[in-house]
């Protein structure tokens, strides 16, 4: 049986997959039709959400994870602001995990936000400290994490 299986994958008649064992998936972002969308992309793994700073900071102080995806705005008054409101958006988070360089350090993090200008100041932020970040736009958002973590 086992020459068999062996045959018919050389020949290309049968495809070989391996499982990959769950992960730990941080997401910091206040749309819940978004967290419905990464439960989805993420079934079979371990979601943490959060919508705030505060819950967000308490998140990743007590757990360890394989991934981050953090929002910048958080609050729809942030949306169109003429003007920052770094503590109450990803930014703070983005600023705390630069000063806490023990924190999450083997994370992949990605920054998801409608926001490009926030984002990037984001991004900036995390990789001035040593860490890999970058920004991908929600819409390219599934294939990337498809590239990542294939099931």
């Amino acid at each position: 049986m086992k020459f068999m299986r062996s045959l018919l994958s050389r020949l290309g008649l049968k495809s070989i997959a391996a499982e990959r064992h769950p992960i730990r998936v941080f997401l910091l972002e206040d749309d819940k039709r978004r967290h419905q969308w990464f439960v989805k992309r993420f079934a079979g793994d371990h979601l943490d959400i959060a919508d705030t700073v505060s819950g967000a900071r308490e998140l990743l102080s007590t757990n360890a994870y394989d991934a981050l995806f953090l929002d910048h705005d958080l609050h729809p008054e942030h949306y169109h602001a003429p003007s920052t409101d770094d503590e109450r958006t990803g930014y703070a988070i983005a600023t705390w995990l630069a000063a806490n360089p023990e924190m999450q350090r083997a994370s992949t993090i990605f920054v998801h936000t409608r926001n490009a200008e926030g984002a990037m100041r984001m991004v900036e932020q995390l990789r001035r400290s040593g860490r890999a970040a970058e920004f991908v736009p929600f819409p390219l958002l599934g294939e990337r994490i498809k590239h990542y973590w294939k099931r």
